[in-house]
This record gives C-alpha cells, structure tokens and sequence, in this order.
C-alpha cells in the first residue's frame, strides 16, 4: 500500500504584507523576550528578502533588533554559526544601522 503525500512542498512562497505581520501578533514563551521570540520565528520561517521586508515592520513598531534571547545573544550572534544566515545578517545589520 502506498500512502499519498497530503501536503506538497512550497517553493520560493511570495508573503503579502499581512502574512509577515502575523509574526508580530506571536505570543513568546513565558520568560523569553518577545522581540527575540518574534525575529527568531520570522528568521525561521522567511526567505531572506521576505525578512528584509518583515524588519521593516518591525522596526516601524519600535520594536528592538538588539533584543537577546535567555543567554544574553542577538539572533544575529546566535545564527552566526549557521550555514545559510549571511543573508539574514546582513539585512539585520542594514536594519539597525
């Protein structure tokens, strides 16, 4: 028997606007900074120009890009190590500048 696939993998998904503010309507954990909470969820789920797009909003809302998760670091300084995330830096420092 052979099970078929219920969902199909989504490639290069355009995000309307309203789309990238339901990051900012997310709840965080209790003892976790929203902000924090809110870029990392966003850096997960977006391509790179989407988050450029999405900081925008962010910003636009005072919301703090320096905001640290429970050990004292930026997403920028926790997605460091990761293979993919120069993009991401690079929009995050463009941003805050």
């Amino acid at each position: 028997m052979s099970l078929k696939k219920d969902k199909e993998k989504v490639l290069d998904e355009q995000f309307d606007e309203n789309a990238l503010r339901r990051f900012l309507a997310l709840k965080a954990p209790a003892g976790v900074n929203e902000d924090f909470h809110i870029l990392e969820r966003a850096y997960r789920g977006l391509q790179a120009q989407d988050f450029d797009r999405f900081l925008a909003l962010f910003c636009a809302e005072n919301r703090q890009l320096d905001s640290t998760n429970k050990e004292g670091k930026t997403l920028a300084e926790v997605i460091a190590s990761h293979r993919q995330a120069a993009p991401y830096i690079a929009v995050l420092q463009k941003r805050s500048a």
